[in-house]
């Protein structure tokens, strides 16, 4: 069974969605303050983790970080404040997504299940080796490339001339979908929907923040000329 982990101050909130959760299947602890729900978020095997930003004892933000430093559990962040920047703060600290207060509920269970999407290990089909024939390659992995950057989907992997390249779910996904996309212009709004398994229309800021993260990764860490924006529309993967 999939295990969430509550953080929320609010009982009554709280309350409801764990209810909520439990009828979908969801095994859920709740904590009510931020000490805790570090403590627990690092020690136990939680498989995802719905965490509010104002608690006490110590606020979201730094519960988020002590729980990335340790585990790569999807977190989604609840908060009542609706300021962009709050938004920004939380995926650079490494959230997977965030909710503003109040929201349906139907909202929140959907982020859930693609946020634990996401997340879920890939496993590869056992097969037969086939037998070698002249002339023919042995089948290999599907691997997108442009330029020096190769993305393997079946193995969720980056790498750049042959590195490593250490992304988060959402960055990976909004990278697929460019290198997919090789040539072609994606606007915000596709690259929202597309990548981020949510419709991003009117809040596409949360893009612009993946952007921002994976020039910081890619484009300068490795002197690459990658994602091009294209002022007025959006992004576009092309050959360096």
């Amino acid at each position: 069974m999939t295990r969430i982990l509550l953080v929320e101050d609010d009982e009554k909130l709280a309350r409801f969605v764990e209810l909520e959760l439990a009828h979908e299947g969801y095994e859920v602890t709740w904590v009510a303050d931020g000490r805790t729900g570090a403590r627990r978020g690092v020690e136990d095997g939680f498989d995802l983790v719905l965490l509010d930003i104002l608690l006490p004892g110590l606020n979201g933000m730094e519960v988020l970080r002590r729980i990335r430093r340790e585990k790569d559990v999807p977190v989604i962040m609840l908060t009542a404040r609706d300021a962009v920047m709050d938004k920004v703060a939380g995926l650079d600290a490494g959230a997977d997504d965030y909710i503003t207060k109040p929201f349906a509920i139907e909202e929140l269970l959907a982020r859930v299940r693609v946020a634990l999407k996401r997340h879920a290990p890939v496993v590869a089909p056992v097969a037969e080796a086939a037998p070698a024939q002249p002339g023919k390659p042995v089948e290999e992995l599907s691997v997108l490339r442009v330029g020096e950057v190769a993305l393997c989907p079946e193995r969720h992997e980056v790498t750049v001339r042959g590195e490593r390249v250490e992304l988060t779910a959402r960055e990976f996904e909004v990278l697929r979908a460019l290198m997919e996309g090789h040539g072609r212009v994606l606007t915000r709004d596709r690259l929202a929907q597309e990548a981020l398994g949510y419709d991003c229309v009117g809040d596409t800021n949360v893009v612009d923040v993946h952007i921002a993260h994976l020039r910081a990764k890619l484009d300068d860490r490795f002197g690459v000329k990658l994602i091009t924006t294209v002022r007025g529309v959006g992004y576009v993967v092309r050959d360096s």
